[in-house]
């Protein structure tokens, strides 16, 4: 069996009949659905879709391929995979996804005590923690945009209160735009990525000279100092976790235990605490 047939398969062990409207009865052997439902509701033949998960079919068509992932019901993550393994190039996938999805909000919600903010695959800041706010300020204009702040000299959640040497300056742009076009190969037909990456390239030089290397760059973790209004200097860790199934990056940012920067983080937390009461 192919690599194909084996993901055809455990997806399909995964959608249950009732969830796509068929009767559960019966005797089945194993859960989800059986072949010739998957087949009857992909609109294909039975033996076609043998073929294409023992292996013995040729290249599938993209028309087949999202009747599939339709029924399956995958996930846009899962979807490339299917066609990645099918050897067929995924079509376009419209606009890029800015809403959190609940699971991810309630693990957001319990991160009170990090400094925590939400963005989407391009980078514009779509939500942050109060703590986040007392330690980068907080925005007075919705919908903006982490790499637009860098390199057009914005303040998108407290841009220009991180201060990074040459060092960190050099990974941090490289990161950026290094994942901003992997998010404009996502969603080619976003209108608004379009627009973010012509105007940063006709602006600004560094960012155009960063963006004619192609290069590949993973996120990954970078260290930066908060200058704070109050407090002053605070050097932190920034971790980046990606939420493959929305398709959105959560940025936290940690101080060393036992630091300087540490106590300057737990007075910000003092102070969010007291505000909240």
């Amino acid at each position: 069996m192919s690599d194909l047939g084996t993901a055809l398969r455990a997806w399909r062990g995964s959608i249950s009949p009732a969830r796509v409207g068929l009767p559960v009865g019966g005797d089945r052997r194993v859960p989800g659905l059986r072949r010739e439902e998957l087949a009857l509701l992909a609109g294909i033949s039975f033996d076609y879709l043998v073929q294409l998960e023992q292996g013995r079919a040729a290249k599938p068509s993209p028309q087949v391929l999202g009747a599939l992932a339709r029924v399956l019901e995958l996930n846009p993550v899962d979807r490339d995979v299917l066609y990645r393994l099918a050897g067929v190039v995924a079509p376009t996938t419209g606009s890029m996804p800015r809403t959190v999805p609940p699971g991810v909000q309630r693990m957001i919600d319990r991160m009170s005590d990090t400094p925590v903010a939400v963005f989407t695959a391009a980078w514009d800041a779509v939500q942050w923690n109060p703590l986040w706010g007392e330690l980068f300020g907080t925005p007075g204009t919705p919908r903006l945009n982490l790499v637009r702040g860098h390199f057009a000299a914005e303040n998108p959640l407290g841009a220009s209160r991180v201060e990074r040497d040459a060092a960190h300056t050099n990974a941090f742009e490289r990161m950026m735009v290094s994942d901003l076009r992997r998010a404009a190969d996502r969603y080619p037909d976003d209108r608004a990525v379009g627009e973010l990456i012509a105007g940063l390239r006709e602006t600004n030089p560094r960012f155009a000279q960063l963006w004619r290397r192609y290069e590949t760059v993973p996120l990954g973790r970078s260290r930066k100092t908060v200058v704070h209004a109050e407090l002053g200097p605070i050097t932190l860790d920034c971790d980046i976790l990606t939420i493959e199934r929305a398709d959105l990056h959560i940025v936290l940012n940690w101080a060393e235990t036992d630091t300087r920067d540490a106590e300057k983080l737990s007075l910000l937390r003092e102070r969010v605490a007291n505000d909240v009461d």
